[in-house]
C-alpha cells in the first residue's frame, strides 16, 4: 500500500475507532429534529472537516437528511463517499465555488429545488497552498463565501455556517492568554501570507453585510489548528507533517525551534463545535472551538507524536518557499468559554485524539 493511499480515509471496511468516533458526535444531546428532512449544502466536503461531517449527517437513515456535497476533486470525492454513490441522500456536486452558484444552475443539474442548510467549510487551508496559490487562497474564501451567501438569500436558506479560523486574529498583543471573540490582534496586512486571515476577516464581514441586507441567519466557527484520520494526504502543516512522518515509523521533522504554542482539536470534537453552533448558536454571533487541554507548543506536539510512533525529533528549519506559508503568529490560544456556555465540550484530549489519528490512519 503506497503512503499517499495510506492518507486517505475511505469507508469501506472503516477502523472500527473512526466509526466510533462518528457514533459519539451523531449521539450528543443536540436538536438533531432541526435537521430531520432538511437539505445540507456543504463547501469543501472532502477536506478534513467536511468528509467528517458528512459522515456524520448521514450515519442516521431516520433523520432522512439530504447532503448536497460540493468540490472541485470528484476522483477524492468518491474515494471517500463511494457508501453513498447509490443513495438519494447524497448528491455530489463539482463546483469550484469562488464561481457562482446560482438557483437556476442547480435545478438545470436535478439538484433539489431548496437547500435549507448551508456549511461553507471549503477554503486552503496549509502552508504550501498558501504559498502556491495566493490568489486562490483569497478567492475561495472571499468569493466563495460570497457567492454562497447569495445562493442562500436566493432560497432563504433557514441558516448559513461560515467556518472561519484562529488565523483572523493574528498576533497575540501581550495583553491576554486567551483570545476571546472579540478579541483583534495585529496582521501585517502588506505580505502574501497575511492573504489567508485577512480574507477570512473579509468572510465574516461579509456575512455580516448579508444578515443586515438580506435578514439571513448566520454564525461563524473560528476553529484552531485542526488534525485527524480524515486529514489531506497534501496537507502541509506541521501537526499533519508530524503525524505522516509517525505512521510511516520515521523521524519528526520540526522546521523551526518549536517555540509556537497554539490550540488544537481533534476533528471529531471540531466537528461536534460546528455543528452545536449550527444548531444551537445565536444568529450574528462568533464561536471559538477549542479546548485547553489540547494547548501545546510545536516542540512538544513533535516530542509526542516520537512517543507515540516511536522514533525521534530532527531539525530541518524549512525553505523559503515553504516558509512563506507559515503563519507568523507565536502564540494563539483560544478560550472556549462562549462555545462551552451552548453546552459543547471536547471529548478528546491532545494525546488521545493523536493516538486515535495514528492508529486510524495506520489501519487504512
Amino acid at each position: 500500500m503506497n503512503d499517499s493511499r495510506k492518507m486517505k480515509t475511505e469507508i469501506k471496511d472503516v477502523p472500527l475507532a473512526y466509526q466510533d468516533d462518528i457514533d459519539y458526535v451523531a449521539g450528543i444531546d443536540l436538536p438533531w429534529e432541526k435537521l430531520t428532512n432538511k437539505t445540507v449544502l456543504i463547501s469543501g466536503a472532502t477536506g478534513m472537516i467536511g468528509t467528517f461531517l458528512v459522515h456524520v449527517l448521514l450515519s442516521h437513515p431516520e433523520w432522512n437528511i439530504r447532503v448536497i456535497a460540493i468540490g472541485r476533486n470528484e476522483e477524492r470525492a468518491w474515494e471517500r463517499f463511494y457508501k453513498y454513490r447509490d443513495s438519494d441522500r447524497f448528491i455530489f456536486l463539482k463546483h469550484d465555488i469562488s464561481k457562482p452558484l446560482l438557483m437556476q444552475q442547480m435545478t438545470a443539474m436535478a439538484m433539489p429545488e431548496h437547500v435549507d442548510f448551508i456549511i461553507h467549510a471549503a477554503s486552503n487551508t496549509h502552508p504550501v497552498a498558501y504559498a502556491s496559490d495566493p490568489i486562490g487562497t483569497i478567492t475561495t474564501n472571499i468569493f466563495g463565501t460570497y457567492n454562497l451567501l447569495n445562493l442562500a438569500a436566493e432560497m432563504k436558506a433557514e441558516r448559513f455556517l461560515l467556518a472561519s479560523s484562529v488565523e483572523i486574529y493574528g498576533e497575540n498583543r501581550g495583553d491576554t492568554e486567551y483570545f476571546d471573540e472579540s478579541y483583534c490582534g495585529y496582521i501585517d496586512c502588506n505580505t502574501m501570507r497575511a492573504g489567508y486571515p485577512e480574507s477570512k476577516r473579509a468572510s465574516e464581514s461579509l456575512c455580516q453585510a448579508f444578515r443586515k441586507a438580506h435578514k439571513l441567519d448566520i454564525v461563524i466557527a473560528r476553529l484552531s489548528r485542526t488534525y485527524g484520520p480524515t486529514m489531506l494526504s497534501g496537507d502541509t502543516k506541521a501537526i499533519s507533517q508530524f503525524i505522516k512522518n509517525g505512521i510511516k515509523k520515521e523521524d519528526i521533522v520540526l522546521k523551526s525551534t518549536g517555540s509556537q504554542l497554539y490550540s488544537y482539536s481533534y476533528v471529531a470534537d471540531a466537528v461536534s463545535g460546528l455543528l452545536t453552533i449550527l444548531l444551537k448558536g445565536k444568529n450574528g454571533e462568533a464561536y471559538n472551538i477549542a479546548d485547553p487541554k489540547s494547548d501545546i507548543t510545536l516542540r512538544d506536539l513533535a516530542e509526542l507524536i516520537a512517543e507515540i510512533a516511536g522514533t525521534r525529533v530532527v531539525f530541518d528549519i524549512a525553505d523559503q518557499k515553504e516558509a512563506e506559508g507559515y503563519s507568523k503568529a507565536t502564540k494563539a490560544l483560544l478560550s472556549p468559554q462562549k462555545l462551552q456556555a451552548l453546552g459543547w465540550h471536547a471529548q478528546w484530549g491532545m494525546e488521545e485524539g493523536l493516538r486515535r489519528t495514528v492508529k486510524i490512519l495506520g489501519e487504512i
